[in-house]
């Protein structure tokens, strides 16, 4: 059976002015699944969440969130919705405990019924020893702790975070996608813009808008598999070796060599299909660079994304000419 989706968007379109921050954007995600949405800076990510989340009014094209649209049933769709914002939205001047209880009133539970979603939502936040604490004076990762309950507190079916994780420490990175999967384990879907690959890698489907446009939505997997990414003739190659950036100069400067970047203590090399790895190796040896270990690998998912901002810039450079 094709599974049931959660969130459908067509020709979704938002204009200031001259300016179109998102340009007819089409999509769908299915329920329980956690989609990724990733762009650079200033590509669109956030104006599609803000008109999903009822925020914005669409310019033009039409969005649904679990069969309700968002503009005829915009009361419904936000009973529907949590949205943890890119910047922390709370009160400072509150304590955690305070914070939660607010943002439980504002949606309409009181007494048990809010005692009782308070205390599940700290258990599962681990909240417990910060209840007294005002929120200005949590670290970083705490604070999107707090945050997130407290989008949480209406048991929302979708919830929307716009980059989560930005500026907190690997750990807590870590932390917080546990409970992601955890949720959409029990059946939330989540929409989720990031600039860091390997969460990237973690969801179960991606979009990728650049220049106000959707370029490419699907699986991670199947994407990796795009002639965009890996032309037909090439293959790519991962290359550990000592003073990796004296290597990536001389790497450069090879005939056949279409990309070299640091990655790591290696680099990732994209090169016709006559390059061997003895060619490689003799090349870094000519520099003084000895015993390089040369594999073949697939693509990431940055490899995707590099590949396909380069080529939409490209294009939009061309149109523009």
């Amino acid at each position: 059976m094709p599974s049931e989706a959660m969130i459908e968007c067509d020709g979704l379109t938002k204009r200031f002015g001259n300016f179109t921050a998102v340009d007819h954007v089409s999509f769908s995600v299915e329920r329980g699944s956690i989609f990724g949405f990733l762009g650079p800076n200033g590509s669109g990510k956030s104006t599609v969440i803000r008109m999903l989340c009822g925020i914005l009014q669409p310019s033009d094209g039409t969005a649904r969130i679990g069969g309700r649209d968002i503009t005829r049933d915009g009361h419904e769709v936000k009973e529907m919705i949590g949205y943890m914002s890119q910047k922390f939205s709370l009160y400072d001047e509150l304590t955690v405990s305070e914070n939660l209880t607010f943002s439980g009133k504002l949606y309409g539970l009181h007494d048990r019924k809010l005692k009782q979603r308070r205390d599940e939502l700290i258990a599962i936040t681990h909240l417990e020893p910060y209840l007294t604490r005002r929120a200005a004076l949590l670290s970083g990762s705490w604070r999107q702790r707090l945050a997130m309950a407290c989008a949480l507190m209406h048991k929302p079916q979708v919830l929307f975070l716009d980059e989560p994780t930005a500026g907190i420490d690997p750990v807590a990175r870590r932390e917080l996608w546990d409970l992601l999967f955890e949720f959409a384990g029990q059946g939330m879907t989540l929409f989720v813009t990031t600039h860091y690959m390997d969460e990237a890698e973690r969801c179960s489907h991606v979009g990728y808008i650049s220049m106000a446009k959707l370029i490419v939505c699907g699986e991670p997997d199947d994407l990796k598999k795009m002639p965009e990414v890996s032309p037909p003739g090439t293959r790519r190659l991962d290359v550990t070796c000592d003073h990796v950036t004296r290597a990536l100069q001389q790497m450069r400067q090879v005939r056949g060599v279409q990309s070299a970047t640091v990655f790591g203590q290696s680099m990732h090399l994209l090169v016709d299909e006559k390059i061997t790895s003895d060619t490689i190796e003799q090349e870094l040896r000519s520099v003084g660079i000895e015993r390089p270990e040369v594999h073949e690998i697939g693509p990431s998912l940055e490899d995707v994304f590099v590949a396909l901002t380069n080529k939409n810039s490209n294009n939009g450079t061309k149109a523009a000419a």
